[in-house]
């Protein structure tokens, strides 16, 4: 699958797997973080990079700066999907940010560790001056494993969320790094659908206590993108 991806980005092939993936996890992940913009007009945007809009209807141009940076991370997850180390998970948080109305503060740093605390659903993250070394921790302990499964993946989701690094992106990039972790260790990847967004928000509330509702969400994502597979006629090549 990997190398089909790669393939068809590089002809720009038109209706293959890799532009329905980059429409759908763009969309998806967009909008379970707060975007506006329809399935339909990240089509378009994606397609013919311009958009799409009724008369009444007010476009935000940083949903759609952040579409537009959602394809662009796709492709650098793609071309780098054998690593995994800060350096790369900040410039997928670069790509992301750049151009947005949150790169236009000073205090918030494009593809840097966050300088303010934050919370997400009503939890304290890590505190910005002990971000570096978790992330550092939590790295060496994932890329030592000798063998990654699908539960590795998602326990290291978890753990990027509740370290939250970036002043905001955190669930875009996070959920950027579990499809590539997927393909980079022969599993099927998955794309969480915004209208699940509050058993994936559930499941990482209630990890800690129990893993069992996170990783039931993804496998059910990972059902309705074994149906995508099915359709584009691929063959899954899975160890997982």
């Amino acid at each position: 699958m990997l190398k089909q991806l790669i393939e068809e980005k590089g002809i720009k092939l038109k209706g293959g797997i890799y532009h329905q993936i980059q429409i759908n996890f763009a969309y998806n992940s967009n909008h379970i973080e707060g975007s506006r913009l329809s399935e339909d007009q990240t089509r378009y945007i994606y397609e013919t990079h311009s958009i799409i809009s009724n008369k009444e209807e007010t476009i935000s141009i940083n949903d759609v700066n952040e579409t537009l940076n959602h394809f662009r991370c796709f492709d650098y997850i793609l071309e780098n999907v054998n690593i995994l180390t800060e350096e790369l998970i900040k410039e997928i948080h670069k790509i992301l940010k750049t151009n947005t109305l949150d790169s236009l503060q000073d205090w918030f740093k494009v593809g840097e560790y966050k300088l303010r605390p934050n919370t997400v659903g009503g939890k304290r993250t890590t505190p910005p001056s002990k971000v570096k070394g978790e992330m550092r921790k939590l790295l060496k302990e994932y890329n030592e494993k000798e063998n990654i499964t699908f539960d590795d993946i998602i326990e290291f989701h978890y753990n990027f969320e509740s370290i939250h690094p970036f002043q905001d992106g955190n669930g875009r990039v996070g959920r950027l790094i579990m499809f590539k972790e997927c393909l980079r260790n022969n599993i099927v990847p998955f794309i969480i659908d915004e209208k699940y967004k509050a058993f994936y928000y559930r499941g990482l509330k209630e990890f800690e206590y129990e893993k069992g509702y996170l990783i039931d969400t993804c496998l059910s994502a990972q059902d309705k993108f074994k149906e995508l597979l099915d359709y584009f006629e691929i063959e899954e090549t899975t160890n997982k």
